[in-house]
């Protein structure tokens, strides 16, 4: 560009001293077109070198997006990995969970059934006992309840016994006669015979407190039911609660009278319940 500057200079000068003044301005014209056209040209040039520029730096970017794209892949692809694998192992931890959930739904399942057997076992001595013992009987003298696999028959002391003694009535066997006779139906229940007093001091002869009233008359109705009536006494459990589990206040003579009895408790084996417990549940 300089050298071609300097050219046109000289040619300048030349023609300036061989040339008219008209052929003067024409070169002067021409000269300066020729500056313009350089200037366009400088200025394409510059234009074009911060394209390029520009160019570059798209291509280095789109390399770079390129580069992220593939490792974002990879990234990925060891992602489904771990899911496939994490999937599988998760799959197999519920199914060990629904088999086990399963199993505890079999196995409490065999509860209900167990209980449900107990329970339908008891109401029926309930219906037997109610039916053969109040026949003829009052209602107040004897109660019969079933609580849970329970069945708990309540008898009056006036049935029973004399005031302050643990021989049996007469007419007392008629209704251990009716009692005996269902339990020696259900030889797989078992009987406990509890003695209740009131809270009247008492001490005569073998007796010394309402311990021994109340357990001398639990035992009585034992031997009855089994040397008289035939019931096993492996069956058998005699006990004694003397005054400390009332039905009501001993504030009053009718509620004393009220607290005066023995329990009859018919409830299953123990041993029997929870081996049919174990069988439902294989």
């Amino acid at each position: 560009m300089k050298k071609i500057t300097a050219l046109v200079v000289l040619s300048v000068m030349l023609i300036s001293s061989c040339v008219s003044k008209k052929q003067y301005a024409e070169l002067e014209l021409s000269n300066a077109k020729t500056k313009d056209e350089l200037v366009k040209v400088e200025t394409n040039l510059q234009k074009l070198l911060i394209e390029k520029e520009k160019k570059s730096t798209e291509v280095s970017s789109l390399t770079n997006q390129v580069a992220s794209l593939k490792e974002d892949k990879k990234n990925a692809l060891k992602q489904v990995e771990n899911l496939t694998v994490l999937s599988k192992s998760s799959s197999e931890g519920i199914n060990n969970v629904i088999s086990q959930l399963s199993e505890k739904d079999k196995y409490i399942n065999g509860i209900r059934r167990a209980m449900t057997q107990k329970d339908s076992l008891n109401l029926a001595i309930k219906y037997h006992l109610t039916k053969n013992l109040t026949d003829g009987i009052q209602d107040e003298d004897i109660t019969i309840n079933v609580e849970k696999t329970v069945v708990f028959i309540s008898i009056s002391d006036k049935l029973l016994f004399k005031s302050g003694s643990y021989n049996v009535t007469d007419k007392a066997y008629t209704v251990l006669e009716k009692i005996a006779k269902v339990i020696k139906g259900q030889p797989e229940m078992e009987v406990m015979i509890e003695g209740h007093t009131d809270s009247t001091p008492i001490k005569r002869n073998l007796i010394q407190d309402n311990w021994d009233l109340s357990a001398l008359r639990a035992t009585s109705i034992t031997r009855i039911l089994q040397y008289k009536y035939g019931v096993q006494p492996q069956r058998l459990i005699a006990a004694g609660r003397s005054q400390y589990i009332p039905l009501v206040e001993n504030d009053t003579k009718e509620n004393k009278a009220k607290n005066r009895r023995t329990k009859i408790i018919i409830m299953p084996k123990l041993n029997q319940f929870f081996d049919l417990l174990e069988q439902d549940a294989e």
